[in-house]
């Protein structure tokens, strides 16, 4: 997906009716001893940070349970759609655990600190609803009769993006997560350099044309 230029946006769904991820297999795990535990929270992690660097936007359709490793996957996503009777809850400290693979630096990052520390500290389990109004998800929607609501509006959320400049699209994204680390000055540079590489692209030329000629534009990724 990284390295394929027709990519312009990737929605993660599961093929489990009522179940986005319900995190790891902890009666796996039990038989696992320390070493291969941390190896394995290693690697999830690893996974997690690839999903992260997609160049592309990345939208979590959730239609049911995102728990533990579930949500953060769903954290490692650019966008989040969540049905209202979807359940979310980073629960690993009910398991004698914490988030081992991104959770206690995604979630503060998407609800703020404290919200995160609640919900880290209790375990706790929240609707669609509550996820929407506290920021964790852009969207909640109404489940429908086939299970699929918040992949309905994934996909509509991916149709807005799709007729984007593709490169400015992919820019964007980067100008942001790496703007998201440093201080305001740091990132006002990354923007410019982000910026500089936009103005050489056929697809910046594209759309001033096209503004110019009161049509449609036509972007290439180029």
């Amino acid at each position: 997906l990284r390295f394929d230029e027709q990519v312009r946006v990737v929605v993660f769904k599961s093929q489990v009716k009522g179940v986005f991820c319900a995190g790891a297999d902890l009666k796996e795990r039990a038989k696992m001893d320390d070493a291969e535990v941390g190896e394995f929270v290693r690697r999830l992690r690893n996974l997690m940070d690839e999903i992260a660097a997609l160049p592309v936007p990345t939208i979590a359709a959730i239609d049911g349970y995102a728990l533990g490793g579930g949500l953060e996957l769903a954290l490692a996503c650019d966008l989040r759609v969540a049905a209202s009777s979807a359940k979310m809850g980073l629960i690993e400290t009910t398991r004698g655990l914490l988030p081992g693979a991104g959770g206690t630096q995604r979630l503060p990052r998407c609800v703020g600190i404290g919200l995160a520390k609640e919900l880290i500290f209790t375990g706790r389990q929240i609707d669609g609803e509550q996820a929407a109004s506290m920021g964790l998800v852009n969207h909640s929607v109404p489940q429908n009769s086939e299970g699929d609501a918040a992949y309905q509006r994934a996909l509509a959320l991916a149709k807005e993006i799709l007729p984007q400049a593709p490169f400015a699209v992919k820019m964007g994204k980067l100008a942001i997560n790496k703007g998201m680390e440093v201080d305001i000055a740091s990132g006002m540079a990354i923007e410019g350099m982000c910026y500089a590489q936009n103005i050489p692209t056929k697809d910046r030329q594209e759309g001033m044309a096209a503004f110019r000629e009161k049509r449609p534009p036509q972007f290439t990724g180029k």
